[in-house]
This record gives structure tokens, C-alpha cells and sequence, in this order.
């Protein structure tokens, strides 16, 4: 135990919970910690291992001052910050093992301020339709993570099938992982353990404009910009300084161009690293300036071409509302200014399942097309829609087992015998098909196999079935409170003397040479130093190493005890 951390401890105690919870935030603690009283948690703070996790998250003015505080300087503007993060005595003073700490590492250079250069025309040009490119990719890729989610690796990256699978719908691999982190930075998507998954915001972000679009994205990427390179406006600093943001963090320099390569994705920064007009704005902390951007775009079309071949073709850009029902009965089979759409029996079948009726898909396209239904579609919504439904699961509330009933007894027959359904466990039984599979396995299981299977409650009524439900937008924030109320418990008028044992303790398990102070009867002091060798009964013994003798002293009468350095 180092006599170091009883100032930070004291520190700590004096200081109001909203402190102490910033603090426990800023340096990672987790919420369970098993720091029985505010020693531990100095102790465990100031701990070399401690200090090489926090000092890569200082910013280069803050590394900048403390590395000048460790040399004796002043840190300047720094020194609240610094103190906050429990770098700092009260006095402006690093503690000694943050001396230590910042002795290894180099003095970081000053950031040297550039301004960013305007945008060309043509430059300008080519980030609006990159930012077009970038929305409509993230939205397949919602709009895929919505229907199934994304498989991810343990660090946190989707998997390399996922990606060859979205390469193969047109998502390139390289641009996944920028596209899902600017989903996750604008609360569109979430990790739920090893899967990826679209939250409930992204189900109205899908339905926005591509202005509304791109502003919720450009937003969302600004305010998750790491502090170093945000400005007290609430903009950020011009990239180019971005990669001297974090001087002690080793991976920044791969964290700020990726960074720089999302700004690059969403227009915000041009090929040539100039600045767009649109981008200006949001630098200096205002609002998206979307029209700018939406100027140099293709107008959005609210009509398509149904065609006899079963496919719908979009003439430009179709309005993103549109766009996201279309493909709830249709599959995208090209995906540009002019978007083709085919129908297909398993499309329809996915729109029904999902609420539509016939009269509803007919209604919408009718609306929107340009050329009318023509007659095969038709006949193929009609002939789905009907169908749809003939296979009913339920839960047997006396049973407790899946029931799965039909008026057509030869799907029924079929379901019973099919190869692919073994699993489920199936068995006839009164005209039914039962199986100790849950209902909701047994649907999807149905529906996987294409049979026109629907969910239905115990008085008969439809429900509609979530394979995936949608993931939490944020996580809760850790909750500090249970740990300050544990080491507050343990803070009281004898923190005195209990530091003083747990420094004894400390030095008897070291072996360590002491320089004692002891009280004397008549109210003087006496100072001796001793090689600590037992610690027990409230007395400290040890080796009086002036008289070469074995000393027990009480621990009541110890005013102070110093390790000296051998």
C-alpha cells in the first residue's frame, strides 16, 4: 500500500457523489467493484496498471499540461480536468505515481491550428452523391438487420460471412463497419450480444426523407465524436488536426481516420479533404444544413412502372416512405437512380404476414403506379392473400403443447411427413398436428419450410409473430450509487487511525524500514526507526534499529509511521 494514495482518498471522501460518479466514469470503474472504503479506492486508482488505462484518453492539452505538471510546472487551464480524473492533488501537484507514469511517456507536441478549405464545385458534387450513397446503403442494411440481425464477432465487428453476404446485395464489405458505426452513433442500430440488431428509431429514421435521413446521421456522428476533437461550441476541430487529438493513445492513429473516413461517407469531408458547404455548419456547432446538400441530388419521384414480368421499375430516387413499403411486398433486385422490383410469391407472403391485406397492396401500388396493376400481379396477390392463413398455431392452454390445425387436410398431411420438420417432434392428434416445441419456434420453423402458416391467440385471433424484436436504443448508464453508498459506509471520524493501520499492515507483509513517531506520556514525541516484523493486539513490533532491539508498541500512541526507502 502506498502512502501516496491518502490524499487522493481524502479527496475522494470530501467530494459530493456527482463527483465521484464522474470521476468513476471518466476512469472506467466498474460498477461492482470490491473496494470495501475510499483507501481501496485511492489505492486502486493510482495503480500503474490504473494510470496506463486513463492517460490515452487525455486530450493533447491535457496531456500536454500534466506532462508539464509533472516537471514541476503549472498545469495551467488543465488543472481542473486533470484534478477531476484524480491525476492531481488539490495543489496542483501530480501524485507521485502519476509522475512515474508520465516520465515514460514523451511530451507531447502542441496541436497546430488549421482552418479547413471550401469545397470546389465539382468536389462538392461528388461528397453529395457519396452521402446519397451512404444513406441508401445504410438503410438495406437496416432494413436486412431489421429482418435478421447482423452476426457479430467477440470484438465487436460483424462477421466476415455477414459481410460476404451483404457484398452479394450490394453493400460493399469494406464499407460495413463505417455504415453500422454511423447506425450505432445515431441510435439506428444496437449490439444485443452476439448479434446486431435495428432499433426502434430506425424504424421511423426508414421512413424519413433523404434530407431528414442524413441529418439525424450527420448529427448522431458529431455528437459521438470523441472530447479532443470537439470544440465548446459542440462542433469539432478541423480533421486535419484530428490525428494529434490523443498523443499517449497508441490505436488513435487508426481511430481518427476512421473517423475521418465516416466524414468522408456522409459528405462531410470531401475526397480532396476540403470542407462542403453543408459541412461548415455543424463544424461550428450549428444545425445540419441538409438543403445545401439536397440541391446537388436527384429530385425524389412518388410513382413507379408495374410491369407484366411481375417487377416494378422507379424512375429516379423513390421517396424513402414508399421505398420501405414497396420492399415489404417486393425484393429489390438493382439498387440506383432507378431502382427495379420484382414480386414474388414469398414477397406477398412476407407483406400478408406482416399485416397487409389484398385490398392494402392492391390499394398502395394502384396508387402509385404509373401504368396500373397488371393482371399477373394481381392474380398473384389474390392467389397469396387467399392462402395465406390456412395453416393456424396455437398454444393448447390444457396441454401446454403447440397446435398446429388446418381446413386443408392434405397440407396437413404434408407438414406431418416433411423431412425438414423432424425436429419440431410433430404428432397427429385429433385432426391437428401437436409438438412440445414452443409455438413461436414451431411458426417460424412452418414459415422457413414456406407453408402459409399464421399465429393465432387463444380465442382464435391473429397475432403477429417477431422473430426479431427490435433492440433497446441505449443502454442504461452504470449505476454508481450501491458502490458510494458502500465506501461512504466506512468513512468516519477514526479515518485516521485506520489509515495508520493499514499503513502498519502493509509494512510488517513488506518487511519495510519505518520512521516512527510515538507519543510519549508526558506529550512529547519520539521518533525511532524500525524494521516492522508483526502487527497484532493493537501493538506494532519490530526491530529498534539505533538500539538493536525488539520494540512492541502500541498502536495508540503511534502519531505517524513513514516507510524509508531501502
Amino acid at each position: 500500500m502506498s502512502t501516496h494514495a491518502r490524499p487522493l482518498a481524502e479527496w475522494l471522501a470530501a467530494s459530493s457523489d456527482d463527483v465521484l460518479v464522474a470521476l468513476f466514469r471518466a476512469r472506467g470503474v466498474r460498477p461492482d467493484a470490491g473496494w470495501q472504503d475510499f483507501f481501496d479506492a485511492a489505492e486502486a486508482l493510482l495503480d500503474p496498471v490504473a494510470l496506463n488505462r486513463v492517460l490515452p484518453t487525455l486530450t493533447s492539452a491535457e496531456a500536454s499540461a500534466l506532462s508539464a505538471a509533472a516537471s514541476g510546472a503549472d498545469a495551467g487551464e488543465q488543472r481542473t480536468a486533470l484534478t477531476a480524473l484524480g491525476l492531481l492533488q488539490v495543489d496542483g501537484a501530480p501524485f507521485p505515481p502519476v509522475t512515474t507514469a508520465v516520465r515514460d511517456r514523451p511530451a507531447p507536441a502542441a496541436m497546430q491550428r488549421t482552418d479547413p478549405v471550401p469545397s470546389e464545385t465539382h468536389a462538392a458534387a461528388l461528397a453529395a452523391e457519396r452521402a446519397l450513397t451512404t444513406v441508401s446503403a445504410l438503410a438495406d442494411l437496416l432494413l436486412r438487420a431489421r429482418e435478421r440481425p447482423l452476426g457479430l464477432l467477440s470484438g465487436g465487428t460483424v462477421s466476415a460471412g455477414e459481410k460476404k453476404q451483404l457484398a452479394e446485395n450490394g453493400i460493399p464489405a469494406e464499407a460495413v463497419d463505417p455504415l453500422i458505426q454511423l447506425a450505432v452513433n445515431a441510435g439506428l442500430a444496437a449490439a444485443d450480444g452476439k448479434r446486431m440488431g435495428a432499433t426502434d428509431d430506425a424504424e421511423r429514421w426508414l421512413r424519413f426523407s433523404v434530407a431528414e435521413r442524413w441529418s439525424a446521421l450527420a448529427t448522431g456522428f458529431r455528437d459521438a465524436l470523441p472530447r479532443g476533437i470537439r470544440t465548446p461550441s459542440g462542433g469539432w476541430l478541423a480533421p486535419a488536426m484530428w490525428p494529434s487529438a490523443y498523443p499517449w493513445d497508441p490505436t488513435w492513429s487508426g481511430r481518427s481516420a476512421a473517423l475521418r473516413e465516416r466524414a468522408r461517407l456522409l459528405a462531410l469531408l470531401a475526397d480532396d479533404g476540403s470542407e462542403p458547404a453543408w459541412s461548415a455548419p455543424m463544424r461550428t456547432g450549428a444545425d445540419p444544413a441538409a438543403h445545401e446538400l439536397i440541391a446537388l441530388l436527384p429530385a425524389e419521384v412518388d410513382r413507379i412502372f408495374l410491369q407484366n414480368d411481375l417487377t416494378a421499375i422507379s424512375p429516379g430516387p423513390l421517396e424513402p416512405a414508399l421505398d420501405v413499403r414497396l420492399r415489404t411486398m417486393a425484393d429489390r433486385e438493382s439498387a440506383a437512380q432507378a431502382s427495379s422490383y420484382r414480386f414474388t410469391t414469398e414477397s406477398i407472403a412476407r407483406a400478408v404476414a406482416s399485416g397487409e391485406t389484398e385490398t392494402s397492396i392492391l390499394e398502395f401500388l394502384g396508387g402509385i403506379s404509373l401504368t396500373g396493376i397488371p393482371q399477373p400481379l394481381q392474380y398473384l396477390v389474390a392467389q397469396t392473400a387467399q392462402r395465406h392463413g390456412l395453416v393456424r398455431v396455437s398454444s393448447d392452454a390444457q396441454t401446454g403443447r403447440t397446435r398446429i390445425e388446418s381446413v386443408d387436410q392434405n397440407l396437413l398431411e404434408a407438414i406431418a411427413v416433411d423431412q425438414a420438420l423432424r425436429p419440431l417432434g410433430l404428432t397427429k392428434h385429433v385432426g391437428s398436428i401437436t409438438s412440445r416445441v414452443g409455438r413461436d419456434t414451431v411458426y417460424w420453423a412452418l414459415a422457413d419450410a414456406r407453408y402459409p402458416a399464421i399465429l393465432v391467440d387463444e380465442h382464435g385471433r391473429p397475432i403477429a409473430g417477431d422473430r426479431h424484436p427490435l433492440v433497446r436504443t441505449t443502454a442504461p448508464a452504470p449505476d454508481y450509487s450501491a458502490l458510494i453508498r458502500a465506501l461512504r459506509s466506512h468513512q468516519g471520524p477514526d479515518a485516521d487511525a485506520a489509515w495508520l493501520d493499514r499503513e502498519l499492515d502493509a509494512a510488517v507483509r513488506a518487511r519495510a524500514v519505518l520512521r516512527v513517531v510515538v507519543g510519549m506520556p508526558d506529550g512529547s514525541t519520539r521518533e525511532l526507526i524500525m524494521e516492522a516484523t508483526g502487527l497484532g493486539g493493537g501493538r506494532l513490533r519490530g526491530r529498534d534499529r539505533a538500539a538493536d532491539v525488539e520494540r512492541t508498541l502500541p498502536v495508540s500512541s503511534i502519531r505517524s509511521a513513514t516507510v524509508i526507502p531501502q
